[in-house]
């Protein structure tokens, strides 16, 4: 257990520079509620139609076998996020009128440094 959380953790430090090289600033992270959390939440200024928060599913694979890190984010898993979304906005009111976006961090490969892939709006609440 602990390796799989040393390597989660790296995944979303690696995921998380991304992003900030990407411009989107940092909000918080490991947000747990009962039955979901969100790995990272982070602000996009310059979204297409204006700021947005964007919730953020980091997911590490060793490899692409069985379909990837992206694919192991299924309808189950995106009825989770978007449940664990609403509570974070209900308990950060000065969020809930900012538009949001799901988005999905794909790192694989060397623990340690891992590959990232970052898939925009890779889902939306209304799919779930």
């Amino acid at each position: 257990m602990v390796e799989r959380q040393t390597r989660g953790d790296a995944a979303e430090a690696a995921a998380r520079a991304m992003l900030e090289r990407g411009g989107l600033s940092f909000v918080a992270a490991n947000v747990r509620f009962r039955g979901g959390e969100l790995d990272l939440v982070m602000r996009d200024p310059a979204a297409r139609g204006g700021a947005c928060l964007v919730f953020v599913e980091v997911r590490y694979r060793a490899s692409h076998a069985f379909g990837g890190a992206a694919a192991s984010v299924d309808h189950g898993k995106r009825r989770k996020l978007v449940h664990a979304a609403q509570l974070y906005l209900a308990q950060h009111p000065q969020w809930a009128n900012q538009p949001c976006r799901f988005d999905v961090v794909e790192a694989q490969g060397d623990p340690a440094k891992p590959k990232t892939n970052w898939l925009r709006d890779a889902f939306r609440a209304d799919e779930v």
